[in-house]
């Protein structure tokens, strides 16, 4: 059996990152996680100023092909070193994640149901749709509290490019989701998601024991 590929997608704040850590927590050694934000492009060649006015939240900032070279890597058998990226000076560090293959491949980010040949990878598609107002309180807090980030900053950021792009680019893949949940704490979405995962281990286990 090959790996189980789920993609979490859906708005800024909506609670995918609070889903993923369940499937991790709860799955553990069986789970590997590409999270989306670590494929930003690298901006050695322009200044912090410059950087800090990129629209972050539209397709072309993200290295979508090099995320989609290493989950085939990943579905090979084979480890990938993932990118790191530094929100607080929107970058790329020169550190990388070492990721192993694991039965389990969790990709998330706000635009994973939005690139064509990703999304073809995924046996499972998942859209987190969360209230836009309780989306921004959140993304404020962490913004603030992760990122070193200021109000202001945030503010001008969310209406500039972070509100336009999500109902252009986020919102409409909500319709390509194969599930769709309200929050990334909803008890019964979340067991119906850890069922599936479940039933899927116990078949590999099942098919490696064959003779």
């Amino acid at each position: 059996m090959k790996p189980l590929v789920i993609g979490i997608a859906g708005g800024t704040g909506s609670g995918k990152t609070t889903l993923t850590n369940r499937i991790k927590h709860d799955f553990a050694e069986d789970v590997a996680i590409l999270y989306l934000d670590n494929y930003y492009r690298a901006h050695d060649d322009i200044p912090i100023e410059e950087r800090e006015t990129i629209n972050y939240d539209h397709p072309d900032a993200l290295e979508i092909d090099l995320l989609v070279s290493h989950l085939r890597s990943l579905l090979e058998g084979k480890s990938i070193e993932m990118p790191v990226y530094d929100y607080s000076v929107h970058n790329r560090t020169k550190d990388v994640c070492h990721i192993d293959p694991k039965r389990i491949i969790v990709i998330e980010g706000i635009l994973v149901l939005q690139n064509e040949a990703l999304r073809s990878l995924l046996d499972i598609a998942i859209y987190v749709d969360t209230d836009a107002d309780e989306r921004v309180l959140r993304r404020v807090i962490r913004d603030v509290k992760e990122r070193g980030r200021d109000v202001e900053g945030i503010a001008r950021q969310y209406l500039s490019t972070v509100k336009p792009m999500h109902y252009l680019y986020v919102e409409p893949t909500r319709t390509t989701a194969d599930i769709v949940v309200n929050s990334g704490k909803n008890k019964v979405a979340y067991d119906i998601i850890a069922t599936k995962i479940a039933a899927y281990l116990k078949a590999w286990d099942e098919e490696s024991r064959q003779p």
